[in-house]
C-alpha cells in the first residue's frame, strides 16, 4: 500500500500514513490541534490550512466547496474530515 507523510506544523510532528487516510483521523490520533464537530463535511469546524502539498490531497467535494465558501476559507483551506491524503503535505489548524 502506498504511504504518504503528513506534517502537523502546530505540534511539529510528521507521521507516515497509508494513502487515502482522512486528515482528521491522523490529527485525532496524534493530538494535533484540528478540532471537529461532525466528520460529515457540513459544519466547517475542522477547517485546516494546507501549507504545502495542496495537490497531494483529494479534490474537494461539492459539499465541501460549499462549506468552505460559506466560511470564507482561503484558497488553501480544506476540511480535515473530507480531505484524504494522497502524498506528502503540511497542515495546521485554520
Amino acid at each position: 500500500m502506498a504511504k504518504a507523510k503528513i506534517s502537523f506544523t502546530d505540534i511539529e510532528q510528521t507521521v507516515n500514513v497509508p494513502a487515502g487516510t482522512r486528515v482528521i483521523e491522523v490529527s485525532e490520533k496524534i493530538g494535533a490541534g484540528i478540532i471537529y464537530g461532525c466528520r460529515e463535511g457540513d459544519c466547517g469546524t475542522c477547517m485546516m490550512h494546507v501549507e504545502e502539498g495542496w495537490n497531494n490531497l483529494t479534490e474537494p467535494s461539492v459539499l465541501e466547496e460549499k462549506v468552505l465558501k460559506e466560511n470564507m476559507a482561503s484558497r488553501h483551506d480544506r476540511l480535515a474530515c473530507q480531505a484524504q491524503i494522497l502524498g506528502d503535505c503540511k497542515v495546521k489548524p485554520a
